[in-house]
């Protein structure tokens, strides 16, 4: 099963990219992030051969799952936090997460908060979150994939220069000790072989132009193998031409759920 996970950055604005990616790249399971729509907004992609499901608020956040070996057990809630900027308001929880069974696989699509500054509450959120993912994690024995844009670099090398990021958020050794606290609670980061590859250039500076990238849009897995062949790969063209999204496409191919 080739799953791939896509911060698509507006899934109205870039449809037509979706559409294409799908009819070229023999994926069974695409999960998205940041659609920046609601339910009622998103496009139907049924036309595709692909199910569907998609959880969004409004015009931030947004998380979808297409598939072409079912949909089933839709859930957006592992216990997740919510936030609010004001901390004496209901923290709601915001359109993050989606769960699906996908040909007996449980995939997440997963919009990890940003964190915004070390100094900011939504740091303490992004932790709180992914603490969250990693008890859930500790519970669920059946074959699943966790996927989406995490907003950490696992290690240095992730990133085209660390001293950039000296101070900020995203390379924080309290948010790279989450990700070893998911592989603890029993996951195991399938895109690992990546390490030094980008998935994400900021549209300012002409990154990518530069080669000035960071490796964020991760996928993590239990009770399911990914393939020695093909290795997991970023599709880097996705990132090229007029119109892009700032991230790529990371796909990771599945050996076969035994049993």
């Amino acid at each position: 099963m080739r799953v791939a996970t896509w911060n698509i950055n507006s899934v109205r604005t870039r449809e037509a990219r979706v559409r294409d990616f799908l009819s070229r790249s023999d994926v069974d399971v695409l999960c998205l992030q940041e659609t920046k729509c609601t339910d009622a907004q998103f496009p139907d992609f049924s036309d595709t051969g692909y199910e569907q499901a998609h959880h969004g608020l409004g015009s931030f956040n947004g998380v979808a799952v297409l598939s072409r070996v079912g949909i089933d057990e839709v859930t957006t809630d592992f216990g997740q936090p919510g936030f609010d900027k004001d901390p004496a308001a209901p923290q709601e929880q915001e359109a993050r997460a989606l769960g699906v069974t996908c040909g007996g696989v449980r995939v997440w699509s997963l919009y990890v908060p940003n964190g915004r500054e070390i100094s900011d509450r939504h740091y303490t959120y992004k932790l709180d979150f992914l603490d969250a993912l990693a008890s859930y994690a500790e519970q669920e024995h059946r074959p699943t994939v966790v996927t989406g844009d995490f907003n950490i670099t696992p290690t240095d090398d992730d990133v085209w220069d660390p001293s950039f990021f000296v101070g900020k958020t995203h390379v924080t050794p309290r948010e790279r000790a989450a990700l070893r606290h998911l592989e603890d609670a029993g996951l195991t980061e399938a895109t690992a072989p990546l390490h030094g590859r980008y998935s994400y250039w900021d549209y300012q500076a002409m990154r990518f132009q530069r080669g000035q990238g960071i490796r964020i849009d991760l996928q993590y897995c239990r009770g399911i193998t990914p393939a020695d062949d093909p290795e997991p790969w970023v599709d880097v063209d996705e990132r090229r031409g007029k119109g892009a999204s700032d991230h790529a496409p990371v796909i990771v191919a599945y050996a076969p759920v035994e049993g």
